[in-house]
């Protein structure tokens, strides 16, 4: 089944890709709910939630770079079982948190966990992948995720409707288990190997130096933000902007997570014989056009800006499932594999940027009528297409075709 979709064979990988699984399924238990939780469950107001969980995500933000020395050195596998422990340990004290104080505490101890997942998982799918296949493994397991976090937000959506402090607190256990129960299955997961290098000064040198890979991570961080349009713009522009019936943002949400959880291994077998460049320099025209026609809704009646609406995710999601796994590729590719872990957590550093810049950004871009933001997030899409265009001269494993086959290893 998961080869006429397009996906890689799991192999002897079935214990992390189950692990993801579980994590996915937790993460989108709670994330539906993460504001509304503690609204019910503590007397903090809806500005200090936000206030708390924003503050922590700044404070988490040098935790990537400084994880990724800690991956090179001491393997990835180490690095992906601690943020697990972490973020078990942070919703387990949700538990028991009820000051502004204790919120942003522990939210940073989650936003550190997450920071480390996500900065060893990178390393973890190129070691267990091949070259050559790599689109096909960061595919597969991205959606695999997307359908995690629907399964769990039909769960959360249980929860709202029960609405009582226990249906809340069953959400959190619910996820702090998953967390547990994807530790204990990634202890069968083989370690990956270690840096002989000993100067983390001198290693990060080579990062930073690295100009091409520059280019890569501006190249992230505008598909990053782009790619936070879903979670902190459509919503409030489908149902406060426009007006629009609640179902609405729902039908969206539905259309990403259907046609990236079927869709993305079937649009990577199409990718194949395609430039990596030139994909990325597709799925940010995509990006774009996606973002003029919700613009286009602004004009409508509300039936006609419905459906607009709805085309506009089909093709915001096209853009997703066709730049995903390129860059997910490109930046363990294009890292030495020595440096892997310095090198992935740039890439961790653009995503955690866009998401703690974005929310506020789009507030503020909304709330000065319909077209800065869409404007803005075209003009995000133009400069990352221009800059895909120039990675296909600077970075060699972008101007490689995608083949979606392992490589045949070079003859000594």
């Amino acid at each position: 089944m998961l080869h006429r979709l397009g996906f890689p064979s799991v192999g002897d990988h079935r214990r992390f890709v189950t692990a993801i699984a579980v994590d996915a399924v937790g993460s989108g238990v709670f994330m539906p709910v993460c504001m509304l939780y503690f609204l019910v469950t503590t007397d903090l107001s809806l500005v200090q939630v936000g206030a708390a969980i924003s503050l922590a995500s700044a404070v988490a933000l040098p935790a990537g770079p400084l994880l990724g020395g800690i991956v090179d050195r001491y393997g990835a596998k180490h690095v992906l079982l601690a943020g697990n422990a972490l973020q078990a340990l942070g919703y387990v004290a949700y538990l028991v948190t009820d000051s502004f104080v204790a919120l942003t505490l522990w939210t940073v101890v989650v936003t550190v966990g997450r920071t480390a997942f996500w900065g060893s998982y990178g390393n973890i799918v190129a070691a267990i992948s091949v070259p050559g296949e790599r689109e096909k493994w960061f595919g597969f397991l991205g959606a695999l995720r997307n359908v995690g976090f629907a399964l769990g937000g039909l769960l959360s959506g249980l929860a709202i409707t029960i609405g009582t402090t226990t249906a809340y607190s069953a959400v959190v256990v619910a996820n702090a288990a998953s967390y547990v129960l994807a530790f204990v299955l990634l202890l069968a997961v083989p370690p990956t190997p270690r840096s002989e290098h000993r100067s983390p000064e001198g290693a990060w040198g080579v990062v930073l130096r690295d100009r091409p890979y520059r280019l890569l991570w501006a190249t992230q961080l505008a598909f990053s933000t782009s790619m936070m349009a879903l979670n902190f713009a459509m919503p409030v522009y489908a149902t406060t902007v426009l007006g629009l019936p609640g179902w609405v943002t729902g039908a969206v949400f539905t259309i990403n997570t259907v046609m990236v959880g079927f869709g993305q291994g079937l649009v990577v077998r199409a990718m194949t014989g395609a430039v990596r460049w030139r994909v990325l320099v597709l799925t940010n025209t995509v990006f774009g056009a996606s973002f003029l026609i919700m613009l286009g809704a602004s004009r409508l009646s509300i039936a006609l800006a419905t459906v607009v609406v709805l085309v506009g995710a089909v093709v915001y999601t096209a853009g997703e499932v066709l730049g995903g796994p390129v860059h997910g590729a490109l930046s363990a590719e294009a890292a030495p594999e020595h440096l892997r872990g310095r090198y992935l957590s740039l890439i961790q550093l653009a995503w955690n940027l866009a998401g703690t810049i974005s929310p506020v950004a789009f507030a503020w871009l909304l709330d000065r009528g319909t077209a800065p933001i869409w404007l803005g997030l075209t003009a995000v899409a133009a400069v990352g297409g221009l800059l895909a265009a120039r990675l296909g001269t600077t970075l060699p494993q972008a101007a490689r075709r995608v083949t979606n086959r392992a490589e045949e290893p070079v003859a000594a």
